[in-house]
């Protein structure tokens, strides 16, 4: 069963997320560009990449999978934003508008895979509840 990405806030604000993210460390210090720049700017993007690869997956299971990938990216930007600031790689007025945009979208994610989580149990009782009852 494939799932649309696009129909999920959480999709378009990780991917307004890791806009932001690349458009503020283009200022970074060149010493930064391979090291917290780069690993900012690929955990953003995973967050919107694996959201899209689990919704093409057909079980839930493994849609619940990319999606928790998805959230521990996110609580990974969450940390480098805060560590940006407190190397002084993030001014005063970027950081709190960063910070409020990644602890949206962790949030978000976390009730998603929260609400899979529970539609997974719901098919695993119903396929228990279909085996007890074959004859």
């Amino acid at each position: 069963m494939s799932r649309d990405h696009r129909k999920l806030r959480v999709f378009h604000d990780g991917h307004a997320l890791t806009l932001a993210i690349y458009k503020h460390t283009r200022t970074f210090p060149k010493e930064e560009w391979y090291g917290i720049r780069q690993q900012m700017r690929r955990a953003a993007a995973s967050v919107p990449t694996n959201i899209i690869e689990g919704s093409a997956r057909s079980g839930t299971k493994d849609y619940c999978k990319f999606l928790t990938v998805a959230l521990g990216s996110a609580n990974e930007v969450a940390y480098l934003i805060g560590l940006s600031r407190d190397l002084r790689l993030l001014d005063n007025e970027i950081h709190p508008v960063l910070a409020a945009e990644s602890d949206a979208v962790v949030r978000q994610l976390q009730r998603l895979v929260d609400e899979v989580e529970v539609l997974i149990e719901k098919e695993r009782t119903a396929r228990r509840s279909r085996t007890t009852r074959s004859p």
